[in-house]
């Protein structure tokens, strides 16, 4: 076993770590920043056909009959961090600077994972089949959800973002090839499942040009004057705290409205979770290019926190579940 799955880091994240060096280094601009523009924009709509062509309608169907363990998750996904989010301006500026607040309000804001809630639910052994309905179901909802929360909890703090706007952006760059891949997925459903792993290059491909434009602009404009290395320390911690909250109360939930403990472990995934796949992409359609950059840096901080943290938590569930296993005679 490498140092880095012992450590529980992810790869793809220091391959982005690399892409903003690069960005910092050799930033887009010029007739370059415009290529990279129209390339962004259609690696994103790529991105969200194959996201629709994956999403199988028998897997979901198969855990769409548990509804109270989905209103849980969505609540936990769409109403508790939220909420958490508008509680950290409580934070002090000198803590967390208002760029990097808003940063933690669109990561609030966001849907949950698909692919890791539902990897470490199955290795804790918990109910897959709700973990794919529920995960899914959040990825959908939140392509609608996401733009009118980010909306309101701008608003609140007085920002501009114009929620109408934002939303018929979504629907035309992130919706309708969504749609459009689902639809086809007659037609190319078993060629994608086949292909999995070019299709998740394609993915984490599309992502990291975005991260690359995203942070080309933030760098033109001055990102690393504004964001000092404490700041950095700062959102580790945030994020460290954000997510121990919506964990326990995500545990505490479960258990007091009588799940068993597939459906807790199901519960705890799921709803602590945020989608770094939609969160970039959706970002670059919402947000200004030169703001990009700072609204994703928490986001991309809080996903490998919540990778280490979620693993580990697994394989406790995972020993936890064996013990309770009867021996086979």
């Amino acid at each position: 076993m490498g140092w880095l799955q012992r450590l529980k880091i992810d790869k793809f994240l220091l391959i982005m770590i690399v892409v903003v060096v690069v960005a910092s280094l050799l930033p887009a601009q010029g007739m370059a920043k415009t290529g990279f523009e129209y390339l962004t924009t259609a690696a994103i709509a790529l991105l969200f056909f194959m996201h629709g062509a994956k999403l199988s309608r028998e897997a979901i169907l198969a855990g769409a009959g548990h509804w109270r363990l989905h209103l849980v998750v969505f609540l936990s996904t769409f109403a508790l961090f939220p909420l958490l989010g508008l509680a950290m301006a409580w934070i002090p500026p000198s803590i967390l600077p208002p760029p990097l607040f808003m940063g933690f309000l669109y990561l609030c804001a966001l849907p949950a994972t698909v692919q890791s809630a539902i990897a470490f639910t199955s290795v804790a052994g918990g109910n897959v089949a709700a973990a794919v309905c529920s995960a899914s179901a959040s990825s959908i909802l939140g392509i609608f959800l996401s733009p009118v929360l980010v909306g309101a909890l701008m608003q609140t703090q007085e920002g501009s973002t114009d929620t109408l706007h934002a939303i018929g952006k979504i629907i035309l760059q992130l919706m309708v090839p969504f749609i459009a891949g689902h639809l086809s997925r007659p037609l190319i459903g078993r060629w994608v499942d086949r292909h999995k792993k070019l299709i998740n290059l394609t993915d984490r491909s599309s992502i990291l040009l975005v991260v690359y434009v995203a942070f080309s602009e933030a760098v033109v404009e001055g990102i690393w004057h504004q964001v000092t290395g404490m700041a950095l320390l700062w959102v580790l911690v945030i994020s460290l705290v954000l997510l121990a909250i919506v964990l326990v109360v995500n545990t505490w939930a479960a258990r007091l409205l009588g799940f068993d403990t597939a459906d807790e472990i199901t519960i705890v995934f799921c709803g602590s979770k945020k989608s770094l796949a939609n969160g970039v992409p959706m970002a670059n359609v919402l947000f200004p290019a030169s703001a990009v950059g700072m609204m994703v840096l928490p986001l991309m901080i809080f996903h490998q926190i919540q990778l280490m943290v979620c693993a580990v938590l697994a394989q406790h569930y995972a020993r936890r579940t064996q013990q309770k296993t009867p021996p086979v005679a």
